[in-house]
């Protein structure tokens, strides 16, 4: 099942060509995240962090151009892939598309299944993506390749593909440091040096949703001037210590003077 686990972002105004696309990529066991206006396609594309948007040139409100240039300025999305899909033939409109990020340019009419091929063949290294097997359990983190499963205290977290293998790569090697660009080339395949900070926002997430504190990591642990490494014994979560009443009758004391 080519797609599983991986999500696709179709913004396009035309309600039949997005159902077009939406039945034949679930078709693929792809996720499917829709909008139909620039804005929302930009908006949704940051919440949601998508593995490939396939986007409309002529959006109302921010055209496919816009979208595509505020994509490719932010590191949460600098490296999504992105294809565009439009009724504009020419050779500029081409171009002008390429040079402002996308990766692949579709003309309508198009082939569903031809569509189809060109983001599998963009999303093939993460949905042929070789883990193993073997569960990782540290404390109350446990990490599941068989079924691209998290959870934190018995309680399952929802990742991104790349969130997935990014925590992965890092838990299979505890107590290792990897730099910026060492996770770059292991997890999104590829060496720019950059994009780093693509780095920086995907571990700020990963501590939002797996971290107690995220402030204070136990998990995966910054290394000044250098980059990350994972805490293979990460700490127990630290509790807030309840006050005794010999401390609120302290406090007191202390603010009526």
């Amino acid at each position: 099942m080519a797609g599983m686990h991986l999500t696709v972002l179709v913004a396009e105004d035309d309600p039949h060509v997005l159902e077009l696309v939406r039945y034949h990529l679930e078709r693929e066991h792809y996720r499917v995240l829709t909008a139909a206006d620039g804005h929302s396609a930009w908006r949704l594309a940051i919440e949601a962090l998508p593995d490939l948007v396939v986007l409309d040139l002529m959006l109302p409100g921010l055209d496919g151009y816009d979208v595509c240039r505020r994509l490719r300025r932010d590191p949460r999305t600098a490296s999504v892939p992105i294809i565009m899909l439009t009724a504009r033939a020419s050779e500029t409109d081409k171009v002008l598309g390429l040079e402002l990020g996308a990766d692949d340019y579709v003309t309508k009419p198009f082939s569903p299944r031809e569509l189809v091929a060109r983001i599998r063949a963009r999303l093939r290294p993460l949905a042929t993506e070789s883990l193993p097997d073997e569960e990782l359990r540290y404390g109350d983190l446990v990490i599941n390749p068989a079924r691209f499963q998290v959870t934190v205290r018995g309680e399952e977290v929802r990742l991104t593909a790349k969130e997935f293998f990014l925590l992965h790569h890092l838990a299979s090697h505890p107590n290792l440091v990897f730099t910026r660009q060492q996770l770059l080339r292991a997890v999104w395949g590829w060496e720019h040096p950059g994009q780093t900070r693509t780095v920086d926002v995907h571990v700020r997430y990963l501590r939002q949703k797996l971290e107690p504190d995220p402030e204070r990591p136990r998990y995966i642990e910054t290394v000044r001037g250098v980059g990350y490494r994972f805490n293979g014994r990460p700490s127990p979560p630290v509790e807030p210590k309840p006050k005794k009443e010999g401390d609120r009758l302290e406090a007191k004391a202390t603010c009526s003077f």
